[in-house]
């Protein structure tokens, strides 16, 4: 018998997240630090932004490196926000890419990314 959410586990996502602890004062980039070493270990395709990185891959997959990085964060931490967003399209593949060369296509022009 299957578990609720099983059916989800191996769609393939885009996961946008942020991670940060909030007792450790104003420069968070030690701790941000390394949340983005567990993303760039998990071997999975991703981008990092000023405000938050974005994953593709399963959804569990990705799930597992926001829980990876919770997890690390959280052994130091008191208190740690997560915000994630999730973008799900059947039949998409390489949706990290591909969102912004559409974009880049109806602009004319190449974006900074």
């Amino acid at each position: 018998m299957s578990e609720p959410g099983d059916e989800i586990d191996g769609r393939e996502v885009l996961l946008d997240f942020s991670i940060f602890p909030v007792d450790q004062g104003e420069s968070l980039s030690r701790h941000v630090s390394r949340a983005i070493d567990i993303v760039v270990r998990s071997g999975l395709p991703y981008r990092v932004g000023p405000m938050g990185t974005t994953l593709e891959g399963t959804y569990a997959d990705c799930m597992k490196v926001v829980s990876d990085c919770f997890a690390d964060m959280s052994r130091e931490c008191k208190r740690v926000v997560v915000q994630v967003k999730v973008d799900y399209r059947s039949g998409r593949e390489g949706a990290l890419d591909s969102k912004i060369a559409s974009v880049e296509r109806r602009l004319g022009r190449k974006l900074r990314t």
